[in-house]
């Protein structure tokens, strides 16, 4: 429950709003605020006496002021990510940091009494890439969150808003506050407008190599893994997804041959989750058959998983395009 790799060193000052988009420097310094609130709840006060501990499962006061929680709003890759793993290093702990998914699976392995324990000793729980499109889910986070606002812990979260809704005001923010019910009146809604920084100024991803030219390069690569993409897609049905991320320990690089489209939803979003650690490692990925961009359907990508496969996308040709450096 720490922030992926590729995040592992960021800071508020590493971040570089986009100078056209003011919302990305209000950002910035509506976190570093909420940040300093949170450490200086932690520092210790003067006095002869010590308020004695709560007793567990009892309402602590908030710790800080201003929101419980604050939701970072905007389409993808405008730095949401990169912006709540720089607040949970600025934070005091103990902390916690994890995708949407993740924390469901973290309830799923410990249950919800005993998930409601383990973190309601925390200060703060970033939740990234929160998801509205599983009203079970949601229902069961929402509860979960409203738990820990109640025993004090402060709470940030991110999601996407599609890109033909950017336009429409806080579109994701609207569906946000409403999904998660009495716990809305906690949060303070950011919108960060901006293109997204993956392929901004950049050169179009590379064309597919060969079969041939990715067994070369896997050759010559350490830490390669070499696959071929109908092979990986069918081992990925028998591996749950929150075990993904172990499949890739001491992958420096990855080549797919052959990728194709993908015929069902639930393989696209077996590859979505699969893309997703990827891209927090920063693996590099050199691939045949078709471009990444043609790999979802266009009736997936007009469903209602639009959003996830999309963000799958947008990293999935990122990660080609550092193949080619």
């Amino acid at each position: 429950m720490v922030p992926p790799p590729r995040f592992a060193g960021v800071s508020f000052g590493s971040y570089l709003p986009d100078r056209t988009q003011p919302s990305q420097t209000e950002a910035v310094t509506v976190l570093e605020e909420f940040a300093a609130g949170l450490n200086a709840a932690q520092a210790p006060k003067r006095g002869w006496f010590r308020k004695p501990a709560v007793p567990w499962g009892s309402p602590r006061p908030k710790a800080g002021g201003g929101p419980a929680g604050v939701y970072l709003d905007g389409g993808y890759g405008v730095g949401k990510t990169h912006l709540l793993a720089s607040l949970w290093h600025a934070a005091p702990g103990p902390k916690a940091f994890g995708t949407f998914v993740e924390l469901t699976n973290l309830v799923g392995a410990l249950g919800f009494q005993q998930a409601v324990h383990t973190l309601s000793g925390h200060k703060l729980l970033c939740i990234d890439e929160f998801e509205l499109d599983d009203p079970g889910d949601t229902v069961l986070v929402s509860t979960l969150l409203s738990r820990l606002v109640a025993a004090g812990v402060k709470l940030a979260a991110t999601s996407n808003t599609l890109p033909e809704k950017l336009g429409e005001g806080r579109f994701a923010a609207t569906d946000f506050l409403r999904e998660i019910q009495g716990l809305s009146a906690h949060f303070r809604p950011l919108r960060i407008d901006g293109q997204d920084y993956r392929h901004r100024g950049l050169p179009a991803a590379p064309a597919p190599y060969s079969d041939a030219e990715v067994n070369d390069r896997a050759v010559g690569t350490p830490g390669a893994a070499l696959d071929d993409f109908g092979a990986l897609l069918a081992h990925l049905s028998v591996v749950h997804p929150s075990r993904y991320g172990a499949l890739l320990d001491d992958v420096q690089a990855v080549f797919l041959r052959g990728v194709r489209p993908v015929e069902d939803q639930s393989t696209a979003l077996r590859l979505v989750v699969l893309a997703d650690r990827m891209y927090d490692r920063e693996l590099p990925i050199t691939a045949s058959g078709i471009p990444f961009d043609q790999v979802f359907s266009e009736e997936m990508l007009k469903g209602g998983y639009r959003k996830k496969y999309l963000r799958a996308i947008s990293r999935l040709v990122a990660l080609a395009r550092d193949s080619a450096k």
